[in-house]
């Protein structure tokens, strides 16, 4: 049509054209349509619950609203989640509920204690989840004392066990284990043995010596006694490590137990005995740093010894996170679990949050752990108790003074993966970069969380992409955000 600038009627229709070009255009953008998405998808943002810990803005896992970052989103980074790309189920997030800690809880008041373990165990909307909690067998390092379930007088052995007792763990561990459970009676517990007896030691002390391996058979009988001490006082132990940190000797208390020592004790005393005990306890090997991955993967090579092994477990005090894919590649039909990180005293939110993201809540899980565990729960404003000789700069989750409460980094670390990856959500893929690391997980319930690190020195904006669902959103510097996409 040619247009006849001095023909009124005309010029009328061709404004009333361009206005309609006009409105729809500025209503496609009002409607949130995203022009990117072919299948006009758009901006799901409203299905989205986003938690964020990010210390410029002085926000410690809270529950935010996203803003509207689509303006320009062409420039943003894309994380991109195949749900249907499903790697393992995951057994959940916690902490060490070490002696001390179980002391600083249940010397609150009943009142304060309950509204505590609510916090930490419940599931419901205002708490944190806790699912995964490990314990030590006898006295580990942040016990006010050193003792084991049969310390005899010098000169005396008891391969029967037959002066076993768990009167240490009575006094604060076991009233609280109880109260956890009263809250979720799911929650699986990990123990793990800083030392034998001294008696069954080459040196009959606390601190280093090895395991005589004239006593394999009676330390075999103490995990089994344990496991049914404990199961009578109604606390169900799913899953034991053979020994917390084998290769550093030097704490209080320790033991020295290399892997060839660990792969003789459980193929010929630990792993038969459970089997004619009838224990279903898990039997869980190494427990150390992922700088010796040789140590659990040898084990795994003895086919005596592996047939009675769940799995592997690691601390990160040395060695790169990325080398438990190895140990996973080797064995993959053994599971990996990660059971022990530490925060030094006085703590640092900001430097703690994006280290432990990084390496633990991401690097962890996308390196096939079912688990996170921090170290440890609870300590006093001096971090104490600790055994002479034991960690006195270990911080715990929260710094407990009578029935006061401080959440420290730890607690924020964990409430980030702990409050929506329940035990029996699966970790499924998700691309990631060296400035936002992520990893994605989904829920028995169908909904899919993506836990994002912003590990750059700038604020960025991105997109995640799940299921049709495009959400966009940007995190400060060193900030962490827990998206939860809701189908």
């Amino acid at each position: 049509m040619i247009f006849n600038k001095n023909d009124e009627k005309t010029s009328f229709y061709l404004v009333l054209i361009l206005l309609m070009i006009f409105t729809n255009v500025t209503g496609c953008k009002d409607s949130g349509v995203n022009t990117e998405n072919p299948k006009n998808e758009g901006d799901t943002n409203s299905n989205v619950e986003f938690w964020v810990t990010d210390v410029s803005k002085d926000l410690k896992f809270e529950k935010q609203q996203l803003e509207d970052v689509t303006g320009n989103i062409l420039n943003t980074k894309k994380i991109v989640i195949n749900a249907e790309s499903v790697f393992q189920e995951m057994d959940g997030f916690g902490f060490a509920l070490t002696g001390g800690s179980a002391m600083h809880i249940h010397n609150m008041s009943a009142s304060a204690r309950a509204d505590l373990l609510n916090e930490l165990f419940d599931y419901s909307e205002n708490n944190i989840g806790v699912s995964y909690l490990r314990v030590s067998i006898g006295a580990s390092d942040l016990d006010a004392k050193v003792f084991s379930y049969n310390d005899l007088p010098n000169g005396q052995t008891d391969v029967n066990m037959e002066h076993f007792s768990l009167a240490e763990d009575r006094n604060h561990v076991i009233p609280v284990l109880k109260e956890i459970l009263q809250i979720n009676p799911d929650i699986k517990i990990l123990g793990s043995p800083w030392s034998p007896p001294v008696w069954m030691k080459t040196n009959n002390n606390s601190v280093g010596g090895s395991l005589k391996p004239v006593y394999y058979d009676a330390y075999a009988k103490y995990f089994v006694k344990y496991i049914q001490e404990m199961e009578k006082e109604g606390i169900t132990i799913d899953a034991i490590t053979v020994q917390n940190e084998p290769l550093h000797p030097g704490n209080n208390p320790s033991l020295l137990m290399p892997a060839d020592e660990q792969a003789a004790f459980i193929k010929n005393s630990l792993g038969p005995t459970f089997r004619d005990a009838n224990i279903e306890t898990k039997i869980i090997i190494y427990d150390h740093n992922a700088d010796r991955t040789d140590y659990p993967i040898s084990i795994l090579n003895d086919p005596d010894a592996k047939q009675y092994i769940d799995g592997s477990a690691f601390h990160l005090y040395g060695g790169s996170i990325n080398d438990l894919s190895l140990v996973h590649d080797s064995h993959p039909d053994k599971n990996l679990y990660f059971t022990e990180q530490w925060v030094g005293a006085p703590g640092n939110l900001a430097g703690d949050l994006q280290w432990h993201t990084n390496e633990l809540i991401i690097g962890a899980t996308r390196n096939w752990c079912k688990n996170v565990i921090e170290w440890n729960l609870a300590a006093d404003a001096n971090q104490d108790p600790h055994t002479p000789g034991g960690c006195d700069r270990c911080l715990g989750a929260l710094t407990i003074i009578g029935d006061n409460v401080i959440r420290n980094s730890a607690y924020y670390i964990i409430a980030h993966a702990s409050k929506f990856v329940r035990p029996g959500s699966h970790r499924i893929e998700s691309n990631t970069t060296s400035e936002l690391p992520n990893v994605a997980f989904k829920t028995i319930d169908n909904k899919i969380v993506v836990i994002v690190l912003n590990n750059s020195n700038a604020e960025t904006k991105f997109s995640i992409s799940a299921d049709g669902n495009n959400v966009h959103s940007k995190l400060s510097p060193g900030a962490v955000g827990t998206f939860v996409i809701k189908n």
